[in-house]
């Protein structure tokens, strides 16, 4: 699923068509491809955090690309993957057919390695092993004398982690020069570069989410029902310690506020579900006083009466992490440990057992986004193939995600109720009214 997204993403947004609209238009295809890494290299080489990022998302777009070369259909021999090392310059000791026999049980004993009938027409290439840990830590190349020795196929890991290095040089150095080039272009680009880590302009973010009836979906009666059914577990763990508490700290309010406002929760719903949470542990007195100002400069109603947009997945994961107990904003795949991550998708009952450590696989990792997009894949099943649902930006954005999983039930007839009958019942066994 993953796979066949970011095909279609490189598709839409770094494809360019010929005149005919048959082809692909390759050179300036190019153009777009290297200006788009280009700017988000200066917009993202400037702290730390954003480096390491933007270097986990290309270095997962370069493989992806790699592995495409890698697998097309060239006789089964990989004549693609040997042109691309070929012509940028990787120096590689090929393992000579004597050498190669010599060491054939210790080759095939290999798990995932060629079978036998393979084996005579397999490449392989001697590597020194500290360019092939990743290799080695899954027991997928044979060691000796300090080098791994590596069929053509699995390469891919060799020149990804080069590529890796190589970008994390280029990042450091651009941080170096950053500030001057910031303030030189102050009045042209640098308002863009330094705010565009914050911005999205994807699917699903600033957007009211609506049902059959064309009707907005997210009111004060129906947030309960959507948090469970159509929310991202991030959002869904602010909703359940604001049920728990009956109070958000500021980082917490901020998030699901705006993820709420995004997700097309009026000025008035918002207001009503936070009073009435919040009064059950203080005065509305109170609850004026200290947190309805809030809510209305959220909503651009106070202040500057800017319209703020909902937090996306990155500057959710960058952002300062939860103490523990007492804040329930963050990202789950980042901040909570692996214990208590694995207890949460199985008190949920996210799928089944194999789907959950598919999960955990790659929040270990460090893909906390990939481990969020498989979370929506577990939970709404065949989404692609649902006419009307569309999943650009799930992982990427919590109202993408809320906004696909609506669309999803909406298709299947379940979303939740949002009749005035409805709210009606809900806020008066509330005691609001």
């Amino acid at each position: 699923m993953f796979r066949s997204q970011l095909d279609t993403s490189i598709k839409t947004n770094l494809t360019i068509s010929s005149s005919d609209s048959k082809k692909v238009n390759v050179t300036e295809s190019k153009k777009i491809d290297v200006a788009s890494h280009f700017i988000l290299r200066a917009a993202y080489c400037r702290t730390e955090d954003l480096r390491r990022w933007f270097l986990a998302q290309e270095c997962r777009l370069f493989r992806h690309r790699l592995e495409s070369v890698s697998n097309k259909s060239h006789g089964g021999n990989n004549d693609a993957l040997r042109e691309f090392l070929a012509h940028n310059d990787f120096d590689l000791d090929r393992v000579t057919r004597n050498e190669k026999d010599s060491l054939r049980d210790k080759l095939m004993s290999i798990p995932g390695g060629p079978n036998p009938v393979e084996f005579h027409t397999t490449e392989y290439y001697r590597v020194p092993f500290i360019q092939a840990l990743e290799l080695v830590s899954r027991r997928e190349c044979y060691i000796e004398g300090g080098y791994a020795y590596v069929p053509l196929g699995r390469i891919v890991s060799i020149v990804a982690a080069k590529f890796r290095a190589s970008l994390s040089k280029s990042l450091a150095l651009a941080a170096g020069v950053f500030g001057q080039v910031a303030h030189d272009e102050q009045a042209r680009i640098g308002p863009l570069l330094k705010g565009m880590n914050s911005q999205y302009t994807g699917p699903g973010a600033p957007n009211a989410v609506v049902g059959l009836d064309g009707e907005e979906v997210l009111s004060a009666a129906t947030v309960d029902a959507l948090a469970e059914q159509s929310m991202p577990l991030c959002m869904q763990q602010l909703h359940t310690g604001l049920k728990r508490d009956h109070k958000l700290k500021h980082q917490g309010r901020l998030q699901y506020g705006l993820f709420l406002k995004g997700a097309g929760m009026s000025l008035e719903e918002h207001t009503l579900f936070f009073q009435r949470e919040f009064t059950r542990i203080m005065t509305s007195e109170q609850f004026n006083k200290q947190y309805a100002y809030g809510i209305r400069h959220t909503h651009g109603k106070e202040g500057k009466r800017a319209s703020y947009t909902p937090y996306n997945c990155m500057k959710i994961i960058l952002g300062n992490p939860p103490q523990s107990g007492v804040e329930h904003h963050g990202c789950p795949y980042k901040h909570y440990d692996d214990a208590n991550l694995s207890a949460l998708l199985g008190k949920l009952k996210i799928g089944n057992v194999s789907d959950r450590d598919a999960i955990m696989a790659l929040k270990k990792d460090g893909n906390f986004q990939l481990a969020c997009a498989k979370h929506f894949e577990v939970t709404h099943p065949a989404a692609k193939s649902v006419d009307g649902v569309n999943l650009d930006g799930v992982g990427n954005h919590p109202n993408a995600w809320f906004s696909a999983s609506v669309s999803y039930h909406n298709k299947s007839g379940k979303v939740a109720s949002t009749s005035n009958d409805m709210a009606i019942d809900v806020v008066k066994s509330e005691g609001v009214v």
